[in-house]
């Protein structure tokens, strides 16, 4: 049976009690997971402790921590850290982000994403281990640690995000999971058997690894503007957060749509990039419109084969009402 679980909101929340709230919100309705963005706001490891620390059942996760702005055996400390304070329900997360985030706020160089992701998937995992830290990658040496208190039993699993086909690849070798977003089914078709490729790369159980759909979803009764709202979301992301979404809708048919998107946006007309997203695009990429159309929405995207869990997200414009409301209609 396919997994539901919830994205806590991407854009800024009035206060880390509001984030624990919806949290404490999905643990009462029955939600698998929540999982939280890293971005530029409110830091998520100090975020989840607080959620570990009032919620009790609800599985945790970071989707995603970025991998240039921690060092690999930090966020192999962070992830033993936050598997205790959670009392083992922590997953994590990890991938590249992109060269927006990572040279605009952190000031790094997005160089060798792959790389990156690769070796600190295996680093975290060496690190989880106990065992003594002793990696020679073409990114990282370290040698002569290991992790000082004791290791998590089981440890917390360590997923990747990917959009291109070698970056799934990659988290179907080495992670335990994949995070997938801004995909078609059809699209997410052909991802996931890149994913399986790299399990079968990596003599990977693909049954140990667990792949997680995320969909920007709005229920309301006001169904355009339900719609409107996703329609705006999905815009952002493909039109304002670099070439990696815009690049990943053009691989699933799409290349014309993605270009004028990004056109308008990066021109400033960023209601003709929302105008640009037709009715059949929208509802292949995003659960959007009244509740009885939204759930039956959802049950599609649950049914594909492959698909062990799915992440309900949220528009960056929704307010808190349209959130709850989202998150009440949707519950498992």
């Amino acid at each position: 049976m396919t997994a539901r679980d919830m994205y806590l909101p991407v854009a800024a929340q009035p206060s880390v009690d509001t984030l624990v709230e919806m949290s404490q919100q999905a643990e009462d309705s029955g939600y698998d997971r929540v999982w939280l963005p890293e971005t530029w706001g409110r830091d998520a490891v100090t975020t989840l402790t607080s959620i570990a620390e009032r919620t009790s059942t609800v599985g945790l996760g970071s989707s995603i921590l970025n991998v240039y702005s921690r060092s690999p055996a930090l966020l192999g400390q962070t992830a033993a850290t936050l598997h205790e304070v959670s009392d083992g329900r922590f997953r994590a997360g990890v991938g590249p982000s992109g060269p927006i985030v990572i040279e605009g706020w952190h000031g790094r160089e997005f160089e060798q994403p792959l790389k990156y992701t690769r070796e600190a998937v295996e680093i975290m995992k060496l690190v989880l281990s106990g065992e003594s830290v002793e990696y020679d990658g073409d990114i990282f040496s370290l040698s002569g640690f290991r992790l000082r208190c004791e290791p998590p039993e089981p440890a917390p699993p360590v997923d990747a995000g990917g959009l291109g086909p070698k970056s799934v690849e990659l988290a179907g070798r080495f992670a335990d999971g994949w995070h997938a977003l801004m995909l078609t089914a059809d699209g997410l078709r052909d991802r996931l058997e890149d994913f399986e490729h790299g399990a079968d790369l990596g003599d990977r159980d693909r049954a140990d690894q667990r792949v997680t759909l995320s969909l920007p979803c709005c229920v309301m009764d006001d169904r355009e503007q339900a719609r409107e709202l996703a329609r705006q979301h999905v815009a952002f992301y493909i039109g304002g957060m670099g070439t990696f979404y815009r690049d990943a809708l053009a691989r699933q048919g799409y290349e014309d749509t993605a270009y004028e998107i990004a056109e308008q946006w990066g021109s400033g007309n960023k209601e003709a990039a929302s105008e640009s997203i037709g009715d059949d695009l929208l509802d292949s990429i995003a659960v959007a419109g009244t509740p009885d159309e939204c759930r039956d929405r959802l049950a599609r995207f649950e049914a594909i084969d492959g698909v062990d869990a799915v992440n309900i997200s949220f528009p960056r414009a929704a307010d808190r009402a349209t959130i709850d409301r989202t998150i009440d209609v949707l519950a498992p």
